[in-house]
């Protein structure tokens, strides 16, 4: 095994590779949790036009005063008359300000004048009060949504405001995720004598489409170079990213980075400074990205919660979100005394902050310590134990 490397220089070598995919638009009412490929510009004021901030009634801003109804303006339906000194429209709130209108008295602040609803006193009024201008919210011309914004319920509301169909997005990548050995086992089918069930397949499958990316095909690779070369040449043909879940040690068995090499994807690092996850491996096919995680299912979880998932973002113009905070550890944590550990944690807020509680066993086939795991705790390299109330950074999950 090359060199290993620290856990920030590994992501650094990643994210160095990425070079972000081309735009499509997408149907807005598809666009949730995708990437904005360019800057967008409002092509008009929002709201359009000066509405009612109130139901109420439109006046000339005044004293209290008795005035005459002559008309009634509803959203979507503007009054056909204008109002004058001494007259008022029945106004709804979102409705179009009639002409002649310089403030809007709230319903609550006006009373019938007579049973026949064509006379109201009103309470006094300043100029403006309760009219809500055109351009209040955007300005026409103006920038709304950046690039790279993930499209949340927020943007697509403002999307919608100014009056766009589509959303021109980053194209998601496509992953084609690859498990290896011969003792996987599909779940539902029978065990065989040294056979366990395939959990990396659907673990980083969830991950893959959670990122969010698209997950073009899983398939399970056996132990021999020619099933090897066959599911890697397909992947590096069709994918913008290859995963492959074992088979990248140096056992007789593991035919991944030898393959890989005949294949003609560069490698840029092999093995990390980290525990779980020490023998990660990455490497680049023309634009594509190429990753070798552990077999151990906790460490594939782990390395593709710290190397695959900020590429799958970064892929798409976005900021790559590797957010830490700072959380008290509540349980010592034995050191290992060449690796930072990535242990995973729980976290729950308390008076001084937050705190990180150990799921328990965080043995790297311990797949149960994922469980409820909110974040994971970078416990540095050392010697003895990292004692409960020391401070660490956690990567949130």
């Amino acid at each position: 095994m090359s060199e290993l490397i620290s856990i920030a220089e590994a992501q650094r070598r990643v994210l160095e590779a990425v070079r972000p995919l081309e735009s499509e638009d997408v149907p807005l009412a598809e666009a949730l949790g995708r990437v904005l490929a360019f800057d967008l510009d409002s092509p008009a004021n929002v709201p359009p036009f000066d509405n009612s901030a109130m139901d109420g009634f439109a006046v000339r801003a005044g004293p209290p005063g008795v005035l005459e109804v002559i008309g009634e303006a509803r959203a979507g339906h503007p009054a056909a008359a204008r109002v004058a000194a001494g007259t008022a429209i029945r106004i709804s709130t979102g409705a179009l300000i009639p002409e002649g209108t310089t403030a809007v008295v709230p319903i609550e602040r006006a009373r019938e004048g007579d049973r026949s609803g064509r006379r109201v006193r009103v309470e006094a009024s300043a100029e403006g009060d309760n009219i809500r201008r055109a351009g209040d919210d955007v300005h026409a011309g103006e920038l709304v949504l950046s690039r790279g914004a993930i499209v949340g319920p927020a943007e697509l509301g403002v999307a919608a405001s100014i009056g766009r169909a589509t959303l021109p997005c980053a194209r998601r990548p496509a992953v084609a995720l690859l498990v290896t050995g011969d003792e996987l086992t599909e779940p539902g089918e029978e065990l065989d004598a040294g056979g366990i069930y395939s959990s990396n397949a659907f673990a980083l499958g969830g991950l893959v489409e959670r990122a969010p990316a698209t997950l073009l095909f899983r398939t399970t690779v056996r132990d021999s170079a020619e099933s090897t070369r066959d599911a890697l040449g397909r992947a590096l043909r069709e994918a913008d990213v290859t995963c492959v879940s074992g088979g990248v040690s140096v056992g007789p068995h593991d035919h991944v980075k030898p393959t890989l090499r005949q294949l003609g994807v560069t490698e840029h690092f092999w093995g990390v400074r980290l525990r779980p996850g020490k023998p990660t491996w990455f490497g680049t096919h023309d634009e594509s990205l190429v990753f070798g995680l552990p077999g151990n299912p906790v460490s594939a979880m782990v390395t593709f919660l710290l190397f695959v998932r900020p590429a799958l973002i970064a892929l798409q113009g976005a900021s790559p979100r590797i957010v830490r905070i700072s959380a008290v550890l509540d349980e010592p944590v034995p050191l290992h005394p060449v690796r930072e550990q990535a242990v995973r944690v729980r976290l729950s807020a308390r008076d001084d902050g937050w705190h990180a509680d150990p799921t328990g066993d965080q043995g790297s086939h311990v797949l149960t310590s994922m469980l409820g795991a909110d974040g994971l705790a970078l416990v540095p390299a050392g010697d003895g134990e990292t004692a409960a109330g020391t401070r660490l950074d956690v990567e949130l999950l």
